[in-house]
């Protein structure tokens, strides 16, 4: 995602830190520049007032707010604009932060943005054409067309390297250009039920290699079927999509891609946002249980005195705070060049688990007000600040993007030099 960063001119006063979260116990977001700050700062108001208080309202009629769209786009949170060296216009590690300010509002708009601005544009940027770029990538980041990313299969998550079941089948035409032919199944597509473009993954019959295409979602044999009661980032819509016989020409498929270890390239430099949204469920949280212990009185005072009630919210603390040295330090790994998959694998592995403890103590803080959705607005505390969502969301965010299991695996491997989930 990019972001006009405004410098300062020579003649002012250098800006203080904006708007430090006081989650942020160590001050890492100092670690930023003054415009970093300052556009971060932008973001987080933007999030209060236009994403946070309806939250709730979206979260329980499970419908994507899409009409914040447009607004994304004019802040450049999907611009995910490489230049032709193939790196990101804007730090890493201030990526990272928006990622995380935007779960802290709403993991599901994190969500939202992530698989259109990190997944799907991504993989174009990545492995795209020139032509493919200059097609895609400005018109995604426009938010002028919804893109979503389709590798997970109903029989297959975990195991997709060795057991992607959707095929591609080369064919010439009459004409004499080349075609594809796709056919499959794929399952829990975020965006899925309303995308315009989605970015299939697919084994080719010929040479067993894993491919992928461009596929614009009203071509025939495509089908999107929206995933109904979901317990979890209800606001994404995610899809169950089929394909039959489903012909895309050569030149949406992505030129640069040949087999697993060139998506494994997307999945690393995606997995450590992941991260940093995961995060952001954790900061969520944290913040309702802090507004909710202060505004909350029993006994004639408020629990936020209780010895047990600050406990919690110390363990809370310290947990975050060793999740964001984590995201900060693999974010750098990025940005220098040196990050490798059990860099990514171990900051979204040991963040998520941290994130599902701290929301759960979280939650615990708020009684049995913390099963309500939606804010406490008798006590003072606004809409969009019940910690139901956030206690929810994190089972998600605990899961994609590489379970815990798997991504702990990948650690060991690089621990022993032992694979062992083959």
């Amino acid at each position: 995602m990019t972001f006009t960063l405004t410098q300062t001119a020579a003649t002012e006063t250098p800006a203080p830190p904006a708007d430090v979260l006081d989650a942020d116990f160590y001050g890492f977001q100092t670690l930023l520049t003054d415009a970093e700050q300052r556009a971060l700062s932008e973001i987080r108001e933007f999030l209060e007032t236009e994403v946070r208080p309806f939250a709730d309202d979206h979260w329980d009629r499970a419908e994507s707010p899409r009409h914040l769209v447009p607004r994304i786009a004019e802040l450049g949170l999907y611009g995910n604009a490489f230049d032709e060296t193939r790196t990101f216009e804007n730090s890493n590690v201030f990526r990272g932060w928006v990622a995380m300010e935007i779960s802290r509002a709403d993991p599901s708009t994190a969500t939202f943005i992530g698989v259109h601005s990190g997944l799907a544009m991504t993989s174009i940027a990545v492995g795209g054409s020139n032509e493919q770029r200059a097609e895609w990538l400005p018109v995604l980041a426009r938010g002028e067309q919804i893109a979503c990313f389709g590798l997970t299969e109903p029989g297959h998550g975990s195991d997709t390297a060795k057991g992607l079941e959707t095929t591609a089948e080369r064919r010439t035409r009459a004409d004499g250009t080349d075609e594809w032919v796709l056919n499959g199944a794929k399952r829990w597509i975020g965006n899925g039920a309303f995308a315009d473009l989605v970015v299939i993954w697919a084994r080719d019959v010929a040479d067993e290699q894993v491919k992928g295409f461009l596929v614009r979602t009203p071509t025939p044999g495509f089908t999107a079927t929206k995933i109904e009661r979901k317990q979890s980032l209800r606001t994404v819509e995610n899809a169950d999509i089929v394909l039959q016989d489903v012909v895309v020409p050569e030149a949406d498929r992505l030129q640069r891609i040949e087999g697993f270890r060139d998506l494994a390239v997307v999945l690393r430099l995606t997995r450590a946002q992941v991260a940093w949204q995961a995060l952001g469920v954790a900061v969520g949280a944290y913040e309702c249980a802090i507004a909710y212990a202060k505004a909350r009185v029993q006994f004639g005072k408020p629990i936020a005195s209780f010895q047990l009630v600050q406990q919690k919210l110390a363990e809370a603390l310290s947990n975050i705070t060793a999740c964001i040295g984590m995201c900060v330090r693999v974010s750098q790994l990025q940005d220098a060049g040196e990050q490798q998959d059990h860099h990514s694998a171990m900051a979204k592995a040991f963040v998520s688990a941290r994130v599902r403890e701290t929301v759960a103590l979280c939650r615990e803080i708020c009684g049995g007000n913390g099963v309500q959705l939606g804010g406490q607005e008798q006590l003072g505390i606004p809409a969009g600040y019940g910690i139901a969502r956030y206690f929810a969301d994190a089972e998600a965010v605990y899961t994609f993007e590489g379970t815990y299991d798997m991504n702990s695996l990948i650690v060991g491997r690089a621990i022993t030099g032992i694979p062992a989930f083959v």
